[in-house]
């Protein structure tokens, strides 16, 4: 099974796996691999690094949005088994080490099963390891103090708290480009919604605080999202943010 590649600009490359994507930002033979699927989605994120003239070995850390199952999913791998620091905003650190867990429960979920989409997408999910717990061992804060990280892309991580409390997106300022994560997505199995949006408020720790940080994309100037769910996503990201307080309200 080969992963489903996209290349939307120099050096940046939109991944989709199983209901969920990555992103890989390359400079030279050098990569920052942002998110990692579901555990089962190992294979696929390594044959994306393939399909970009890449490897595991060449990954200098991967970033992560938040440690979600469908986020986290071979991040401990790539540490355990090449060496690769795995990065996260300092309030989700422990989140990623599992000393706590803000993460939609089985329960909850059941809950919501009369929901559209809802049964098929817990069955998928469960298939591709959704359930299983992967922590990170030695997950860390991102380096430095502030701006862009000095890495492959050179990412600028904003704060966006809500769907868990240390959720971050990425900017890009030089290409225009948001990996924005679960704070700001353009489609969902479990949604009717298409374009720009929140996931359902079931996935969210803390909702309020999800359509608050909607504020702090908008604040961004780009134009493409490169969005946790759902298809690539082109025009003012400012836009897009106000389009998902709408539906949100």
């Amino acid at each position: 099974m080969r992963a489903d590649v996209r290349q939307v600009a120099d050096g940046t490359y939109l991944v989709h796996g199983n209901n969920t994507n990555w992103v890989i930002l390359t400079d030279g033979d050098a990569v920052t691999l942002v998110d990692t699927g579901y555990p089962g989605d190992r294979q696929l994120v390594l044959d994306s690094l393939e399909q970009v003239g890449s490897s595991p070995k060449a990954v200098t850390a991967v970033l992560i949005t938040h440690a979600h199952n469908d986020h986290l999913g071979s991040a401990e791998y790539l540490r355990d088994t090449h060496g690769t620091p795995v990065y996260l905003h300092e309030a989700e650190v422990p989140h990623a080490r599992r000393e706590f867990l803000q993460q939609v429960t089985v329960g909850d979920v059941l809950k919501n099963i009369w929901r559209p989409g809802v049964l098929p997408w817990l069955v998928h999910t469960i298939r591709v390891g959704g359930t299983e717990q992967h922590p990170v061992a030695t997950a860390e804060a991102f380096p430095g103090a502030g701006g862009p990280l000095d890495l492959p892309g050179r990412p600028v991580p904003v704060h966006t708290p809500g769907h868990t409390s240390g959720h971050c997106v990425f900017h890009l300022p030089d290409s225009g480009i948001v990996i924005s994560g679960d704070a700001l997505v353009s489609g969902h199995p479990t949604s009717r919604i298409k374009g720009p949006q929140l996931l359902p408020g079931m996935f969210h720790h803390e909702r309020d605080r999800a359509v608050a940080s909607l504020d702090a994309l908008e604040a961004l100037d780009a134009d493409t999202l490169l969005p946790g769910h759902g298809p690539l996503h082109t025009g003012p990201v400012r836009e897009a943010a106000q389009r998902a307080r709408e539906h949100a309200l």
